[in-house]
């Protein structure tokens, strides 16, 4: 959870890669496609991990706490990945991380790991986002793009090894590196007020992320209020956001991915609380895409506040 943050999700978010699948492609041979592990940026479900960043601006921090949760991946119904997304929430710092790979027919196909982490600081109740990596691993592959920020400027970032240049893909300008969040800090929505944070105030979000690659927008849009259900922890009531996506710069424009995701307009974020806090993390993501339903969910969501000294 890019969250999305979940996988790194979250960790790497690179939607370009659904235009490696077409509608049409016997099933088994579309996904033989994603060499890039669901855990990262390879695949219909990574583009779910996109989904996660839908959630915004730089926001006030809450209470302290803890999330342990597990997640899984579906695509048209068939097991493809899973994994765990941590958050400390401190008073002055917060740091998150997630791993996860693929499993099943597209582990036997084209298995894959991938891992990210994020950290920043808690400033006048804002998350400063510090440093992100994100790295991922098929077969002898392995790729980590890294980023430092400050003040929400992009200070310094790469990707190991350096990919080939592609003079078709716009350039992502010294402009398109400032005031931007990366995928995991964006994905925790801090929901501003006192009353009941599961509400359409979640909703009224607008992101601008760079994941070391692409920059792109996302935006968040109230649709309605669902019940879910872990099968360990969290259940009770969750706010349902339409998400909607908008390419800047890194990115190929011809690219079917792009299009696609560019003119969807049924992709969906489940968010709930972290216990004891106003902020929001994704529970659920669902996305149409050319092989059936890309769904990401949460099979074990535990939260609970921490004492002052328990997150360092």
């Amino acid at each position: 959870m890019e969250a999305g943050a979940i996988f790194p999700a979250e960790g790497r978010t690179n939607p370009q890669a659904l235009g490696k699948t077409v509608a049409g492609q016997p099933f088994a041979k579309s996904l033989a496609k994603h060499r890039r592990p669901l855990a990262a940026a390879g695949g219909p479900c990574a583009v779910l991990v996109a989904v996660v960043a839908a959630a915004a601006l730089p926001r006030p921090a809450a209470a302290q706490a803890r999330l342990d949760a597990r997640y899984e991946a579906t695509l048209a119904g068939i097991p493809v990945g899973r994994g765990s997304w941590t958050i400390d929430i401190a008073e002055d710092h917060y740091r998150a991380a997630v791993d996860g790979g693929t499993v099943g027919l597209l582990k036997a196909l084209a298995g894959g790991h991938g891992s990210g982490a994020a950290e920043g600081r808690v400033v006048n109740g804002q998350f400063a986002p510090a440093s992100y990596t994100a790295t991922t691993e098929t077969g002898k592959k392995a790729e980590t793009i890294r980023m430092q920020l400050a003040a929400g400027n992009v200070t310094e970032s790469s990707i190991t090894p350096e990919p080939p240049a592609d003079t078709a893909r716009i350039p992502v300008t010294e402009a398109h590196r400032r005031g931007v969040l990366d995928p995991m800090t964006a994905s925790m929505v801090r929901v501003p007020g006192s009353g009941d944070p599961v509400g359409p105030e979640a909703c009224k979000s607008a992101a601008a992320i760079f994941d070391g690659r692409m920059r792109y927008d996302l935006r968040l849009a109230y649709k309605r209020i669902e019940t879910v259900k872990a099968a360990k922890g969290y259940q009770g009531p969750a706010v349902v956001c339409g998400v909607y996506f908008t390419p800047l710069s890194g990115y190929v424009p011809d690219r079917p991915a792009i299009k696609y995701l560019a003119a969807q307009r049924t992709m969906e974020v489940w968010l709930v609380p972290i216990a004891g806090t106003r902020v929001m993390v994704p529970f659920k993501m669902a996305i149409p895409t050319p092989l059936g339903a890309g769904v990401v969910f949460a099979t074990e969501f535990n939260a609970a506040p921490t004492p002052r000294s328990a997150v360092r």
